[in-house]
């Protein structure tokens, strides 16, 4: 059986992400932190109430090679370009997210599956994160 585990995002600053992400999202809970200081390197995982885990990472002097308008943008190159998050009422998570600093790059609108929507948003650092509501 294979189940989803969580998304590792490479970031510039550790903590403001770590905030942001609990407090617009609700990754709240820490379920693992560590450092490799010889490397630079600090880390944590965090999870909503729900499990969806997402993993920060934050190594001294990264740099971000590009950056993407949009999901088609993103689509030039080659590997991962966003993360998908469910969203029970997507108007209202999008207008939150907005409102605690992300990036408005497609508003909510009508997906291929019908009754189904979806947006995106950038967050603090410009990383690419689709919100969707199922039918």
């Amino acid at each position: 059986m294979v189940r989803f585990h969580h998304v590792s995002v490479s970031v510039a600053d550790l903590d403001a992400q770590r905030r942001w992400y609990a407090d617009a999202l609700g990754f709240t809970e820490v379920v693992e932190q560590f450092e490799v200081p010889e490397a630079g390197v600090r880390t944590a995982v965090v999870q909503t109430g729900g499990g969806t885990r997402i993993e920060l990472i934050e190594r001294a002097g990264s740099t971000r090679p590009e950056t993407f308008a949009d999901p088609v943008d993103v689509l030039r190159v080659q590997g991962y370009g966003h993360w998908a998050l469910e969203v029970d009422d997507l108007d209202a998570t999008y207008a939150r997210l907005t409102g605690a600093g992300a990036r408005a790059v497609w508003p909510p609108a009508d997906a291929v599956r019908p009754g189904a929507r979806f947006g995106y948003v950038k967050d603090l650092e410009g990383n690419l994160i689709e919100l969707i509501q199922p039918a």
